[in-house]
């Protein structure tokens, strides 16, 4: 039997709700009234990761790409609805494994301040990804936050 690791369970057991979130239809965007948060991009980094894309791919049917530098060399999938999961790993020694989604904002900027007037701490500024959108991590309370502006 294969043995699971704890970061490897947590993926699992994240990734379905995440995912859900994010596999929101055209229709349902067009028609949403709501106020729904949509996650435009959910990134985990971890050491594993083969095995995550494998699990991954696997469980919830998607194609993972090769590494793409613009995006931290993530392997990446396409969800249904536009969005997009990456999977890479660490970039630097002191990162540490993450899910982290990235929410869907019309003006990056502004949710910048306002994350900054909350009291977080901006790790990355808006930052444009050619051809993809413009993102920023801010934490706050100790969680990392990601925002995503198309």
């Amino acid at each position: 039997m294969m043995r699971t690791s704890r970061l490897q369970l947590s993926v699992l057991l994240l990734a379905p709700l995440l995912l859900a979130g994010a596999a929101m239809s055209d229709h349902d965007r067009d028609h949403r009234s709501d106020g729904a948060v949509e996650v435009q991009y959910l990134e985990i980094v971890t050491p594993s990761v083969e095995e995550t894309c494998a699990i991954l791919a696997k469980a919830h049917d998607v194609v993972f790409s090769e590494p793409i530098p613009e995006f931290g060399n993530a392997r990446t999938a396409d969800l249904k609805d536009g969005g997009r999961i990456g999977v890479r790993a660490p970039l630097r020694v002191t990162e540490t494994p993450v899910v982290r989604p990235y929410l869907l904002v019309d003006d990056i900027e502004s949710a910048v301040r306002d994350a900054e007037k909350a009291g977080a701490e901006i790790a990355i500024p808006p930052l444009e990804i050619p051809g993809g959108g413009t993102f920023s991590i801010y934490i706050l309370g100790g969680i990392e936050h990601g925002l995503w502006q198309l």
